[in-house]
């Protein structure tokens, strides 16, 4: 037994480290048959934080050694999968044969691993455009067919990979110029795809795998040959941090903020001793473009949704003066949402942007390029992301983008709105010092907000923000888009209900999504979940008395909540009673199978909650 749990321990280590990307081949494949054989112990050990996925592997080559790698990343990821794997070629086979065990399976993810030598022919030499779009139809119509019977899997969200241009060429250089070409006409087959793609389809970029590792080194003819591997076993290690990466998203892991150094990370030098002239931010200077390149991308994570904080020994006048004053900064201070400078020790100062922000201290990711900092907040913040930091600066961006940190399914308008999101809280603090009692503060925010059913533009949000909701959610469900869209059509069974908030400051978009299930005089709420921004504005009342509003359409006589437990979501855990609900008796509700805290209001009784929220339906 002790054998076993120093085994158990020396996974638990290799999980939290940065070990396991950087292993080989030779040794990832080891590595997994040993887990394979503790595996059951590890995660009794583990069960309370580890997300169960069930996750079935449809592909066009054999994926057992793939599937036994994959695994180690996942539980990286804190997912502990349960796998279908299907047969060898067996992507038709899996999906369009009504009797396959997948549809017993009832996977919550279905990875499908393509392969251009699915494609048996391609356009003849010379053909004209009509005659390329009509063979990329009746490609498409094939994966129509395919994700329509996905679709009929509940909950299913389908990961399917692009497909990689070969590194043979025929035609040699005349590959890039006729249209008619292999190479071309599965980029425009890809192309396709991404137009015609369904709401349950997620791509992954397989043609960028194999770019970024070399497709001189992809590529491995002889262990095709031998027992048909899709690509080199030395690549097991690049696809599958990328597969976990993108698949512990659709299980509500989000990674939503980078927390950087100032010193030597945004500029060289030291502000302190070296002041404004002295750091290097010269764009005719080699070491100082690479500084400022490096702020650009950054630049170009903030656009896309990533917040941006500041942690720096420093004094914060001090750290401040390059983003106030330096003439080829390219970032601002509006472009970081929390700034810290002083001289506690970082791994404190980390927590407290964590508390700031309101999120997960899960969520952050740490860039210094100090390795004594790093080591501090790998010890004693081990939830958090740290980048191993390389010595040159023009290789801070490959560092930290080929860590994949933020991998999201779904990029929305609220994500393009966060940062400035946060800007505007400061205005809205300052604003709480100037009122004299909360009402007042309330009030003089002049808050709206719209309640209704979501629209088809309103999907991507909607699921993002179930699945990426930790503190206030109630049950902590996690939804696919094709689910949502089911849902949707369903109106006797389902109502769905999307809360979008503005003030005098700004929009927060959509920030409150509820699901409710019609069970015969009841109306149960299946899903509530909201953003910890908007917390004690009101919008818990708000979306209350929509809850009552739709119930009643149903003729119903009771609401009825649950409340699971899990290790976020504390914060919730009184908030039905809060609300004038009362426990309900062991089995008096049948619809429910969790074994949470079972709630019920009469609806008869429930009363209308005060706000201050102007609201209006769509």
């Amino acid at each position: 037994m002790a054998d076993i749990n120093e085994q158990i321990t020396y996974f638990e280590n290799l999980f939290c480290g940065s070990q396991l990307s950087s292993m080989q081949a030779s040794g990832l494949l080891l590595t997994a048959r040993k887990f394979s054989k503790i595996e059951e112990k590890y995660k009794e050990k583990n069960s309370t934080k580890l997300i169960y996925k069930k996750i079935a592997v449809l592909a066009s080559y054999t994926t057992h050694h793939l599937i036994g790698v994959m695994k180690l990343f996942l539980y990286k990821e804190g997912i502990s999968p349960l796998f279908y794997e299907g047969e060898y070629d067996g992507i038709a086979m899996g999906l369009l044969d009504p009797q396959s065990e997948i549809f017993n399976f009832q996977p919550e993810i279905l990875l499908l691993l393509t392969d251009q030598k699915d494609l048996k022919e391609f356009p003849p030499l010379f053909s004209d455009q009509k005659s390329i779009d009509k063979w990329i139809n009746s490609k498409i119509q094939f994966y129509l067919n395919l994700w329509s019977q996905a679709s009929t899997i509940s909950g299913c969200q389908v990961f399917q990979t692009s497909f990689i241009t070969p590194i043979y060429r025929p035609l040699g250089n005349m590959e890039a110029n006729f249209l008619f070409s292999p190479t071309n006409c599965l980029k425009l087959l890809n192309l396709e795809l991404i137009r015609k793609k369904a709401p349950n389809v997620t791509f992954i970029d397989m043609d960028y795998l194999s770019s970024y590792f070399g497709k001189r080194r992809w590529f491995d003819d002889k262990h095709y040959y031998l027992s048909k591997q899709g690509f080199s076993f030395d690549a097991y290690g690049l696809v599958c941090t990328a597969f976990s990466k993108i698949l512990s998203n659709n299980a509500g892991i989000v990674i939503k903020c980078l927390v950087l150094d100032l010193d030597n990370t945004l500029w060289g030098g030291v502000i302190g001793d070296d002041g404004l002239d002295g750091i290097n931010l010269n764009s005719s200077h080699a070491v100082g473009e690479a500084f400022l390149t490096f702020q650009k991308y950054l630049k170009k994570l903030k656009e896309r949704g990533v917040i941006l904080a500041v942690c720096s020994k420093n004094d914060e006048s001090v750290a401040k003066t390059p983003f106030e004053n330096h003439p080829e900064m390219i970032l601002s201070l509006n472009d970081i949402a929390c700034f810290l400078a002083n001289w506690e020790n970082k791994a404190t100062n980390i927590q407290k942007i964590a508390n700031s922000l309101n999120i997960g201290i899960d969520s952050l990711v740490f860039f210094d390029d100090n390795p004594f900092e790093r080591d501090i907040v790998r010890k004693y913040l081990p939830q958090v992301r740290v980048i191993d930091v390389p010595e040159d600066p023009a290789l801070y961006i490959h560092a930290l983008d080929s860590a994949m940190c933020f991998e999201w399914n779904q990029l929305t308008d609220e994500d393009l709105l966060r940062s400035d999101t946060y800007l505007t809280d400061r205005k809205r603090d300052e604003l709480s010092t100037k009122t004299v009692d909360y009402d007042s503060y309330l009030q003089a925010l002049q808050m709206k907000a719209v309640i209704g059913n979501p629209t088809s533009l309103d999907i991507s949000r909607f699921t993002q923000l179930i699945n990426k909701s930790n503190q206030f959610n109630l049950r902590t469900k996690r939804y696919s888009e094709a689910t949502i869209s089911q849902m949707i059509t369903d109106a006797g069974k389902y109502s769905l209900i999307g809360i979008s908030l503005e003030d005098k400051f700004g929009k927060y978009g959509i920030i409150s999504c509820i699901i409710l299930a019609h069970c015969d005089d009841a109306a149960f709420i299946d899903t509530w979940v909201m953003s910890c921004r908007v917390l004690k504005r009101g919008v818990e009342q708000a979306a209350f008395n929509a809850i009552c509003e739709y119930a009643r359409a149903w003729d119903c006589k009771w609401i009825v909540g649950e409340y699971l437990l899990t290790k976020k979501n504390h914060m919730v855990a009184d908030l039905l009673p809060d609300l004038g609900f009362e426990k309900a008796p062991n089995n008096w509700f049948d619809s429910t199978h969790d074994q949470g805290i079972l709630y019920r209001l009469e609806l008869i009784s429930a009363n209308r909650k005060e706000h201050h929220i102007t609201t209006e339906k769509y």
